[in-house]
């Protein structure tokens, strides 16, 4: 299993948030957010939005923590990563 998460740098909400992606496959990281407790509303096509105080019980079921640029890299390399020409129809 190769799920990545990020440092959460992002604010929102009252909280600090990072992301959580599979570099292998969408059907791994659906489990392992299932196992977290992870709503399916923290989805958005590529990714999971996180929370930093879920960091690690996520790393405890098997995430890598790895850095955003690490992360972004290895999405784009797994041909999962959602690009915005996508997300808006374009590609």
């Amino acid at each position: 299993m190769t799920v990545l998460i990020d440092p959460p740098l992002w604010p929102r909400h009252g909280r600090v948030w990072g992301h959580m992606v599979s570099d292998t496959s969408l059907d791994e990281l659906h489990r392992l957010a299932r196992a977290a407790g992870i709503p399916e509303r923290g989805f958005d096509r590529d990714h999971y939005d996180v929370p930093l105080e879920m960091h690690p019980q996520l790393i405890a079921l098997g995430a890598e923590l790895v850095d955003g640029r690490e992360l972004i890299r290895r999405l784009r390399a797994s041909g999962l990563r959602v690009t915005s020409a996508r997300r808006h129809g374009r590609g």
